[in-house]
């Protein structure tokens, strides 16, 4: 094939990653948010496009699809846009969106300029992690693509080594009856009836901040300007209120999803889908138990383990049924086998998922309750529902 024949693949399979991710982004990994920021969508399906495309060229290399020229000059081209988005645009819009969401920092100009300071601190730091990595070539300048890339390569596998230990551990609390709490029908009523008392009271105080705000415009001169005072101090009593009872309709929204969400869980342990799920997640609890038992009895005693489990009870089924099979040969298969599994069930997109909804969950609970401590101490009303 030419190398527009080659153009021609690479971009249409570059098209169906970007609307795939696209799709998951919106369906699967934020199907519960809205997310009102459309960069984001966008700077996601571009990632996601690049990664699959970099995965579709080390396997065209591998299978011999493509002119070789075409898979140099494409791979280059995506090894230098995945870099600049992973050094360059990313942390440059992590710091931006961190920036303008502070409530002391005003002014375009301003949230702009701390931005640029922000991101020329990330990029320091990020020059000075590969310091001690043995990864300078005297081919290379120090600014070369193969720094970036081997420091993008360390932190990368890093950062999926802790998604994979948060999924392993996360993956049991998800997946196993034995953690999921059972919810009853009455338990969502009365959290959906004190959310209606809260939004009915939030309408109420509404009503009374127009009414006494139309009633302090029209008395604003003459003798009624002393009132004016206290009619000022009301008025923003309501406006305190009404935010905390906003805020308090808000948890209570998502304490009646979560509540549901735990109610479909009960409901999905029960299929045969969920029945799976549940086993693995005793079989690779006790699995990671005893790796963790026979780790500590080598390091304490000063042992070096020779035989891994997978192997070891391939060698009891050949020594008590009489199997003649290669136990070397089947053992490396069985346990990419089994890896595959714990990685596609604790890790990958289910932990970078999970790892986020708890990552939402914690900054909301925190937020809300900093909320409530500013609000007692400031001395504003708390309704009991």
């Amino acid at each position: 094939m030419g190398f527009v024949e080659d153009t021609v693949i690479i971009s249409g399979s570059q098209a169906v990653f970007f609307v795939g991710g696209w799709i998951f982004f919106v369906k699967q990994l934020f199907k519960n948010y809205e997310v009102h920021h459309l960069l984001v969508q966008l700077i996601f399906s571009i990632t996601f496009a690049l990664s699959c495309t970099l995965f579709e060229l080390v396997i065209f290399e591998i299978v011999g699809v493509l002119d070789s020229y075409s898979r140099y000059v494409y791979l280059n081209i995506g090894m230098y846009f995945i870099l600049f988005m992973t050094i360059g645009l990313i942390p440059f819009y992590i710091g931006y969106f961190v920036v303008t969401n502070l409530k002391m920092v005003g002014g375009k100009g301003v949230q702009r300029l701390l931005s640029l300071i922000v991101w020329f601190v990330y990029l320091y730091c990020f020059w000075k992690v590969g310091d001690p990595f043995p990864i300078i070539s005297p081919r290379h300048g120090t600014f070369s693509m193969e720094q970036a890339v081997s420091r993008v390569g360390v932190i990368g596998v890093t950062v999926m080594a802790l998604l994979s230990g948060f999924g392993a551990v996360n993956y049991p609390y998800t997946s196993m009856a034995l953690f999921i709490r059972p919810v009853r029908p009455g338990d969502i009523q009365g959290v959906e009836k004190k959310l209606l008392q809260t939004l009915d009271m939030v309408l109420v105080k509404k009503r009374r901040l127009v009414v006494t705000s139309r009633d302090t415009s029209a008395t604003r001169q003459g003798f009624w300007s002393i009132l004016t005072r206290s009619g000022g101090s009301d008025l923003g009593n309501l406006r305190e209120e009404i935010a905390s009872l906003e805020e308090l309709s808000r948890h209570l929204f998502l304490e009646i999803a979560e509540l549901r969400n735990m109610q479909e869980r009960v409901e999905w342990s029960k299929t045969w889908k969920g029945k799976y799920f549940n086993f693995l997640g005793y079989f690779f609890s006790l699995y990671c138990t005893w790796k963790i038992f026979i780790c500590t009895v080598n390091i304490v005693f000063d042992r070096v383990g020779k035989v891994d489990p997978v192997t070891r009870g391939l060698e009891i089924c050949v020594h008590w049924m009489g199997l003649d099979i290669d136990v070397r040969f089947w053992s490396q298969h069985v346990s990419f086998i089994l890896f595959e599994i714990i990685e596609r069930d604790s890790s990958s997109f289910g932990a970078n998922n999970g790892y986020v909804l708890c990552l939402f969950s914690s900054s909301h609970a925190y937020e809300y309750a900093f909320r409530i401590q500013s609000d007692d101490h400031g001395g504003v009303r708390r309704f009991a529902i």
